[in-house]
């Protein structure tokens, strides 16, 4: 099965030249460092960058230049910066190509929960309902299971909602799948995982058809 970063490293995949990207809080972060070198991204955060690079190099850092993780980063050349109002508008104007986030659990009909566990401390819900109700490409990265086994592709989400019907493609620890009308269509293996294995973590409807292949990393 995938690390963080094997996960990552596959959704940079989906990542297509001259795309305008918004990368979530996570694993997300992390595609950022896996794009391809021929091809040109301008990777956005809520926060007011736009032209965001790969992390830095330790000793590197700039504590001046972070994320909407609080985490620090690099700018491209030509990279910009403005307010929230103004990212902000380019998120609900639909300027976006690609949104790639976390999630906590994720419905076979889409919809998502990434923001609040109940009875927990959250540090509010940032852009992310935001984003999932402007885009219309999402890609959640994700562990397939939590810490006590249990699956997060479900039949319904039983955490408060972020967004309904939103989500077009999940990328896990284990496996690839596509969002459809039926459920969770399972498109690629990560390498050294079963189909039998992927079902056996998955509470919600799992589409197979055909010879199901591994990852190409």
């Amino acid at each position: 099965m995938l690390d963080k970063n094997g996960i990552a490293k596959r959704i940079a995949q989906e990542v297509k030249n001259g795309f305008y990207v918004n990368l979530g809080i996570g694993i997300p972060t992390l595609v950022a460092n896996f794009v391809r070198d021929d091809i040109e991204v301008e990777f956005q955060s809520e926060n007011g960058i736009l032209g965001m690079g790969a992390f830095p190099f330790e000793g590197e850092e700039d504590a001046d230049l972070i994320n909407a993780g609080k985490q620090t980063i690099t700018a491209l050349p030509g990279a910009s910066y403005f307010d929230s109002a103004t990212s902000f508008g380019m998120i609900r104007g639909k300027h976006v190509d690609l949104t790639i986030l976390g999630a906590m659990e994720v419905a076979e009909n889409g919809d998502i929960a990434n923001w609040k566990i109940p009875g927990k401390m959250v540090k509010g819900m940032g852009g992310a309902m935001d984003l999932v109700a402007s885009a219309e490409n999402i890609i959640v990265a994700m562990m397939h299971t939590n810490k006590a086994g249990e699956s997060k592709l479900l039949k319904k989400c039983s955490l408060p909602l972020t967004g309904v019907g939103c989500v077009t493609k999940i990328v896990t620890n284990l496996a690839v799948l596509e969002v459809i009308e039926e459920g969770f269509k399972l498109i690629e293996r990560a390498p050294g995982v079963s189909v039998e294995e992927i079902q056996k973590a998955t509470e919600g409807n799992l589409i197979i058809e055909g010879e199901i292949p591994e990852m190409e990393l």
